[in-house]
C-alpha cells in the first residue's frame, strides 16, 4: 500500500467528526435482573437524550424510555443514580421537569410518580417494608437561596414525600440492610467536597418508619469514605482512603473498620456524581472487587486478605454489578470502545453485549497510548499518557516533527485514563502527537498525590502541563514552534490558565473553561459552590490570590491564540466568562474566535454541537499553524487573524 508524504496536520482520516457523532454513544452502568439486562444509554443523535434499555433473555433489545423522556437527574448538576429497577417497574428520574416517572419493564407510557417542582431526586434505593424509595432529595423551593439536600422518602403510590434526615449541606448513597431494619449513609458540609471529608452515618427505623439515634461510624476528619453496602450475614463494608488509598473497609460488631486488602491501589474513585459501584458480594466470604492502579482498571476476587486478579483484555472498567456467578461492568481499552460486559466466573468466558460504537476502525490508524512519567517543578514527578501521530496512509516529512495536542481532564479532582476516544484518534490521525495529562492533583494515584492540588490549582496543573510539553519537545517528540493545548471545564482553566502565565502554548482551546474564579466563586451552583476553597483559597478573604490567578485579569500576558466553546444554558460554569475572556483578548490583538451553543449545558451533548467543535478546533489550529486540513470544513471569523 502507498504511503502519501504530507505535512502534519493534513493528513485525511477516516476517522472523521460524523463518524465520532454517527457511531458513538453514552452507556451506562448495567444492571441485571430477572427480567433481563438494563443499562441507559445518552445519545447525541436524539439530542443527548438519555434512555433505559432492556436485553431479554433472547438478546432482544427494548426501549424501556420513549421520547421525548430524558432519564437524566440535576442533583449535584452532575447528576447520577437516575434510576433503578424495583419487579417489574422502573422508576427514573426525567430531565425536562425532574420528576420522578414509573414505567413498566413490559413498556408503555411513563407516568408521573412525583408533583414536587421544585425537588430534584437521585440515588434512589427501594425499602420495600415501608413501600417507599429512600432518595437524595435537593430542595429549589427557596429562590435566591442556596438549594437544600436531604433524605426522604418517596411513597410507591402515591409519590407523597417524608423527610428522613436533614442538617447537613450534602447526602449520598442510602443503604439500607438487608433486614430492613437499620439505613447508613454518607454526609459532607461545605466546604469539603466528597473527596476531600465524608462521614458514614447508621440508624434504626423506629415503627413510624423514621430514623433515630443516627451514629457516625466512619470517616470525617480528612478522611473520605463512599460506598457503603451490606453482605448477607448484613455486615457493613465501604470504601475509605484513611490510609492514603481508597481501599475496603468491613465493620466489626465492636464498630471498628478493618481494612480487608491494604494495597497501594484506588477501590474507589471521586464521587463527581452518585452511583459509583467498585465491588459486590459474591457470597459472605468472597467480594468481587474493581480496582485501579495507576489508572489501569482491574477487577479480583478477594477472600480472606488475598486478592486474585481475572485476566481480562481492559484497562478501564467501571459499573460493576453481580448476579449469581456472572459479573457484569463496563470495560474498555487502548482498542477496544467501552462496552458492556459480562463475564462467567464459572466458564471464564467473556461476552460483549453493548459497544458504545459500532465503528470498525483499521488498526493502522489506531494510536495506542503509553504511560509515561516525566520530571516536573518541585523535583517531584507527573504522569500522562503519550500518544504518537498515527495514519496507515500517511507520513511527514523526515525532517518535520509534529504538532503537540496537551490535553487537560476536567474536575479538576479527576483523571484521564487509557481507552480508546475517537476525538483522541480523530486528532492523532491528522498527524498531532497527543499528551493526555493527570497531573499533580488528578486521581488513581493515591491521596498524597491528589492533595497537591490543595491550594495551588493554576500553579501545580500549569506546570506539569509545561514540563510534560517541553519532556516531548526534549525528546524529539514535539516540534516547540506548534504546541497547543485544550480542556473542557476545569481543564479549560488550566487551558487558560497556561496560555496566560507561561509562553509554552501557540494556541489553545477552552471548551466551557474558566477564565474568572471569583466569577466562579460567586456565581456557581451549590455543590461546587466552596470546591474553590481547597483549590485556591477562602473567598472573598484571598480575593488577591483569585486575581492573581485569573487568567481575565492577565490577558495582556496571553501569548497564544485562543478558541471558546460554550453551552448557553451552563449553570456551572456561566456563558459570561468565556464572553467576556474573549472581548478582552479580542481588544488585546491577540487572535481568538467565540463559537456559543444554545441548548448546551455543562458538556456538550448534542450530535452536530460535538461535530462542530471538533471541526472548528481543527480549523483554528490550522490557520494558527499553518496548516490546511484535508477535512472540508465551514469556516469561522477569527478576530485578528482574518
Amino acid at each position: 500500500m502507498t504511503t502519501t508524504i504530507a505535512p502534519y496536520g493534513e493528513w485525511r482520516s477516516p476517522i472523521t467528526s460524523d463518524l465520532i457523532i454517527a457511531k458513538s454513544i453514552g452507556l451506562g452502568g448495567p444492571q441485571p435482573s430477572p427480567h433481563g439486562l438494563l443499562w441507559s444509554e445518552g445519545r447525541p443523535q436524539e439530542g443527548g437524550r438519555a434512555v433505559i434499555v432492556l436485553r431479554n433473555e433472547q438478546g432482544e433489545c427494548t426501549d424501556l424510555i420513549p421520547p421525548p423522556f430524558n432519564v437524566r437527574t440535576r442533583v449535584h448538576e452532575y447528576g447520577g443514580g437516575a434510576w433503578l429497577l424495583h419487579e417489574d417497574t422502573v422508576y427514573f428520574s426525567n430531565f425536562s421537569d425532574q420528576q420522578i416517572y414509573t414505567v413498566s419493564v413490559a413498556g408503555g407510557t411513563p407516568v408521573a410518580l412525583t408533583a414536587a417542582p421544585e425537588c430534584r431526586f437521585a440515588n434512589g434505593c427501594v425499602d420495600a417494608r415501608r413501600n417507599r424509595i429512600i432518595y437524595v432529595i435537593e430542595d429549589h423551593s427557596d429562590a435566591g437561596k442556596e438549594a437544600q439536600n436531604r433524605l426522604g422518602a418517596v411513597d410507591m403510590d402515591s409519590g407523597e414525600i417524608s423527610i428522613l434526615a436533614s442538617g447537613h449541606d450534602f447526602y449520598s448513597s442510602p443503604t439500607l440492610s438487608g433486614d430492613s431494619s437499620c439505613l447508613v449513609w454518607i454526609t459532607w458540609d461545605h466546604p469539603h467536597m466528597p473527596w476531600d471529608d465524608t462521614t458514614l452515618w447508621r440508624a434504626n427505623f423506629n415503627a413510624a418508619g423514621e430514623l433515630e439515634e443516627a451514629t457516625v461510624i466512619a470517616g470525617g476528619d480528612g478522611v473520605s469514605v463512599q460506598q457503603p453496602a451490606f453482605n448477607a450475614r448484613d455486615e457493613l463494608h465501604f470504601v475509605s482512603d484513611q490510609s492514603g488509598w481508597w481501599n475496603l473497609y468491613k465493620i466489626s460488631e465492636s464498630d471498628s473498620a478493618t481494612n480487608l486488602c491494604p494495597m497501594a491501589a484506588e477501590f474507589g474513585g471521586p464521587a463527581w456524581g452518585f452511583g459509583g459501584s467498585h465491588y459486590h458480594f459474591l457470597d459472605d466470604d468472597v467480594i468481587a472487587c474493581l480496582y485501579g492502579i495507576k489508572n489501569e482498571s482491574r477487577i479480583g476476587l478477594l477472600k480472606d486478605g488475598r486478592l486474585e486478579d481475572i485476566e481480562l483484555p481492559f484497562t478501564d472498567i467501571g459499573g460493576l454489578r453481580i448476579a449469581g456467578s456472572m459479573l457484569f461492568f463496563l470495560a474498555a481499552s487502548p482498542t477496544r470502545f467501552n462496552t458492556i460486559v459480562s463475564y462467567d466466573l464459572a466458564s471464564k468466558t467473556l461476552n460483549e453485549i453493548k459497544c458504545a460504537s459500532d465503528t470498525s476502525l483499521d488498526p493502522r490508524f489506531i494510536s495506542i497510548p503509553e504511560a509515561i512519567e516525566f520530571a516536573t517543578a518541585e523535583n517531584e514527578t507527573a504522569h500522562a499518557f503519550y500518544y504518537p501521530p498515527t495514519n496507515g496512509d500517511f507520513a511527514a516529512p523526515a525532517t518535520e516533527l509534529p504538532p503537540l495536542l496537551v490535553i487537560l481532564h476536567g474536575g479538576p479532582t479527576g483523571a484521564t485514563h487509557s481507552s480508546i476516544s475517537l476525538g483522541t484518534q480523530y486528532w492523532t490521525s491528522r498527524g498531532f502527537a497527543l499528551l493526555d495529562v493527570n497531573y499533580r492533583g488528578s486521581t488513581g494515584y493515591g491521596r498524597e498525590y491528589r492533595d497537591k492540588l490543595h491550594l495551588n490549582w493554576g500553579i501545580t496543573d500549569v506546570q506539569d502541563t509545561v514540563h510534560g510539553a517541553n519532556y516531548l519537545v526534549a525528546e524529539r517528540k514535539a516540534d516547540s514552534d506548534r504546541l497547543a493545548i485544550r480542556g473542557g471545564s476545569a481543564g479549560g482553566y488550566t487551558t487558560l490558565a497556561a496560555l496566560t502565565f507561561a509562553d509554552t502554548f501557540k494556541a489553545g482551546a477552552s471548551h466551557y473553561g474558566i477564565g474568572d474564579l471569583e466569577a466562579l466563586a460567586k456565581d456557581t451552583h451549590k455543590f461546587e459552590s466552596r470546591y474553590l476553597d481547597s483549590l485556591i483559597g477562602r473567598y472573598p478573604e484571598d480575593i488577591e490570590t483569585y486575581h492573581a490567578r485569573s487568567p481575565i485579569h492577565h490577558a495582556e500576558q496571553l501569548t497564544g491564540a485562543t478558541i471558546f466553546f460554550q453551552g448557553l444554558e451552563d449553570q456551572v460554569v456561566p456563558p459570561n466568562q468565556a464572553q467576556t475572556m474573549a472581548k478582552v483578548l479580542a481588544d488585546k490583538g491577540i487572535p481568538v474566535a467565540y463559537v456559543p451553543f444554545e441548548g448546551e449545558q455543562h458538556g456538550f451533548r448534542q450530535a452536530h454541537n460535538i461535530k462542530r467543535c471538533l471541526d472548528l478546533e481543527l480549523y483554528f489550529y490550522g490557520r494558527v499553524f499553518g496548516f490546511t486540513p484535508a477535512d472540508q470544513i465551514d469556516p469561522i471569523a477569527i478576530t485578528n487573524l482574518d
